[in-house]
């Protein structure tokens, strides 16, 4: 029996129904079970598929596979979802019709912990600054967990004692999906373009799941906005904490901004030079972009200039972001595979001045790709088209000649290698999510590397 700090402190959660079994699922599992509920966990997927996971649930947790036709629904008090289940799932629905509370695991854990939350959101560039904002803080003292939509589910800080003084967490409009009191001390919000409208059922939808990081806030709290992104610099006039901007492109009066080629921090009146963009080995506008957030972030929990600059001047970024895999002949391969929808790829085609091969197509998340067509005209000297997108793309991009289809990524690969010259970029940037060919972006990332390092 979980005594439980859900609402009403003095409320009991007998029996627990998990949705979902990756990590996340798994992580609230255990933690229900060794809170004293009695767990069950389903899933869709089989156990042959799930075998790994199904390894790491402590003994006495109840499974229910292949689908959610055998789990008894009554008598459950609370439902964990997964941020892979869609919130309005039928058997989500069924739920809901019982009156059954649903929440996600992040909802969950923060209400468990105690330390502060920063929590950084955003369409693109949400790993990135995560990881370099996590970096930053280590190398200044903090003691920090760093979880969320980054791999490493928050319920894990709980189920190890919850001894960290920050909880520093990556959130995905999924995790918001099933939030409630979620109340970060500090929210970032980096960029706000379409994404995932395959799931939501509209673009004002994404932006007020976005908008939950900082709805609960109060003035005793911090809300970081990138200035130079219409729509967030929008939500200041909803922002009841106190205001911190970072831009690109103009100096703001409590924040991180560049001048001269140099990343400043302004706060209360104080500022302070922290690093030159030439410190940055990351490529790309919009890496400056989650940099600068990064320094916000840390500014305000008093990481000092000299840190952050130690820490951005080492900081080789993430596994398939903007990463360069080789240069053959001058030509040099990009691995964005992590580019998987229009925002990204625009920024990613911004980042360069060089001519560009560039390999985009996937799976389509209910994009409109018109955005990239001017960029595309202005910046690509080849386009090559791949996955279930290709003929959508296309069409889109109507007037675009130079552009081939290909069948695999190896062939799209070959063709972009055939037609570089020195100087030429050859990027992946997809602009689409891959499971029509790939298991995840990690895999079409992994095997555009072995492609490239095999020519």
């Amino acid at each position: 029996m979980i005594k439980s700090k859900i609402r009403n402190p003095k409320s009991e959660i007998r029996n627990a129904l998990v949705v979902g079994l990756a990590k996340s699922g798994v992580s609230a599992a255990n933690l229900l079970h060794k809170l004293g509920a009695n767990v069950t966990v389903t899933d869709e997927k089989g156990e042959e598929t799930l075998s790994d996971n199904v390894k790491k649930l402590e003994k006495g947790i109840s499974l229910k596979l292949n689908g959610h036709d055998s789990v008894n629904i009554n008598g459950i008090d609370l439902t964990i979802i997964s941020p892979g289940v869609p919130w309005d799932s039928p058997f989500l629905n069924k739920i809901r019709e019982k009156g059954i509370r649903i929440m996600s695991e992040v909802e969950f854990a923060f209400q468990q912990l105690q330390a502060p939350f920063i929590a950084i959101t955003g369409t693109n560039g949400k790993t990135t600054t995560t990881t370099l904002t996590g970096e930053i803080l280590k190398r200044g003292g903090k003691k920090v967990f760093v979880g969320g939509n980054i791999g490493n589910p928050l319920c894990e800080e709980v189920l190890n004692g919850g001894k960290s003084e920050l909880v520093l967490s990556e959130i995905s409009t999924f995790q918001m999906e099933g939030s409630e009191t979620f109340k970060p001390y500090i929210s970032a919000i980096l960029n706000i373009t379409p994404d995932h409208l395959d799931r939501h059922e509209s673009m004002d939808e994404y932006i007020e799941l976005k908008k939950r990081v900082f709805i609960n806030q109060d003035e005793n709290d911090y809300m970081i906005l990138n200035l130079d992104d219409e729509i967030t610099a929008g939500f200041s006039t909803e922002v009841r904490g106190k205001k911190v901007f970072f831009s690109r492109l103009k100096e703001v009066e409590n924040g991180a901004f560049v001048r001269e080629d140099k990343i400043i921090f302004k706060n209360d009146g104080r500022e302070e030079t922290v690093c030159s963009l030439k410190d940055l080995k990351l490529i790309g506008v919009h890496n400056i972009e989650n940099t600068l957030a990064s320094v916000a972030i840390s500014g305000i929990c008093g990481i000092s200039g000299k840190i952050m600059r130690d820490v951005i001047s080492e900081f080789k970024g993430i596994k398939h972001r903007m990463e360069l895999v080789r240069e053959i002949r001058g030509i040099r391969f990009i691995n964005d595979s992590k580019g998987t929808n229009v925002g990204a790829t625009v920024k990613s085609l911004q980042s360069f001045n060089e001519p560009i091969i560039l390999i985009a197509g996937g799976k389509d998340k209910g994009s409109d790709y018109l955005p990239l067509k001017g960029l595309i005209e202005e910046r690509v000297k080849f386009l090559i088209l791949i996955g279930d997108a290709k003929k959508k793309i296309a069409k889109n991009l109507n007037g675009f000649k130079n552009r081939i289809e290909a069948d695999t990524l190896e062939n799209a690969v070959k063709e972009g290698y055939k037609r570089a010259k020195s100087g030429d970029i050859v990027l992946l940037s997809p602009a689409c999510a891959s499971f029509d060919m790939f298991r995840d972006y990690e895999d079409r990332g992994e095997q555009f590397e072995e492609i490239v390092n095999r020519l």
